[in-house]
């Protein structure tokens, strides 16, 4: 049976980079079929994660969300895969576009297309905007085994949850069923981490900065592997407690 896990957090938390790195780590790890659904039609992440792909190299999920009804084949024609990974694909939006290219959609047609993705992979991660006005954004929240909610140990990210969290009280957002994640994106300057973790509580994992995805966010290599062991082996444990 296949599993939907969203990953979810603050602006500027690392919610994509995170997703990429825990795809490939699950993808490595347990020999699985891997897919990432990026959900962001403000700022596409196709053309950051593969900026070197051509044009007709890189496809829409908006193609199949057009469509009366979503079909397998037209989920697999939206796919983006790299040379010799082809069980780890990704979906996303293309350079150019945002939320008017398309028809408008509702949580319907949302939730159709996480079960088509769910009927091709082991594992489907959702990359999440911050804000779940987004309709993908909300059905995975919604419909997902395990939502990663990601904070970062700043003001700004302690004030994001304290403003948007009461908005999101209904028990289909599965808010206290969240596992935790304190992200440090930033090393120059002083993080007050044990202040967050104070703060925010029940944190589940802390992730280190890591100067090596930074540059491949810059790159435009965030799909490549991580040669930091340290970091690595954090998210190969992530992977273990998402998995089992």
């Amino acid at each position: 049976m296949s599993k939907l896990i969203a990953v979810w957090g603050s602006p500027n938390s690392g919610k994509t980079s995170f997703t990429v790195k825990l795809a490939s780590a699950v993808y490595e790890r347990y020999n699985s079929t891997v897919l990432a659904l990026c959900c962001d039609d403000t700022t596409p992440a196709l053309p950051c994660l593969f900026p070197g792909f051509k044009s007709d190299e890189l496809y829409s999920v908006g193609a199949p969300l057009s469509q009366t009804e979503i079909t397998q084949q037209a989920v697999i024609d939206s796919i983006v895969t790299r040379k010799g990974k082809v069980n780890l694909g990704y979906l996303g939006y293309k350079d150019g576009e945002n939320r008017y290219t398309y028809p408008a959609y509702d949580e319907g047609k949302a939730k159709e297309l996480l079960e088509v993705l769910k009927s091709l992979a082991d594992y489907v991660l959702v990359d999440c905007t911050s804000s779940l006005d987004n309709i993908l954004t909300a059905s995975a929240v919604k419909e997902a085994d395990e939502v990663i909610r990601l904070a970062t140990p700043t003001l700004k990210s302690i004030a994001f949850f304290a403003s948007q969290l009461p908005l999101y009280a209904d028990p289909a957002y599965q808010c206290e069923r969240h596992i935790l994640g304190l992200n440090c994106t930033e090393a120059d300057c002083y993080m007050p981490i044990e202040e967050a973790k104070s703060h925010f509580k029940e944190i589940s994992f802390t992730l280190p900065y890591c100067r090596e995805i930074r540059q491949q966010g810059i790159d435009g290599k965030l799909a490549e592997p991580v040669h930091d062991k340290k970091y690595a082996a954090k998210f190969k444990a992530i992977a273990d407690r998402i998995v089992l």
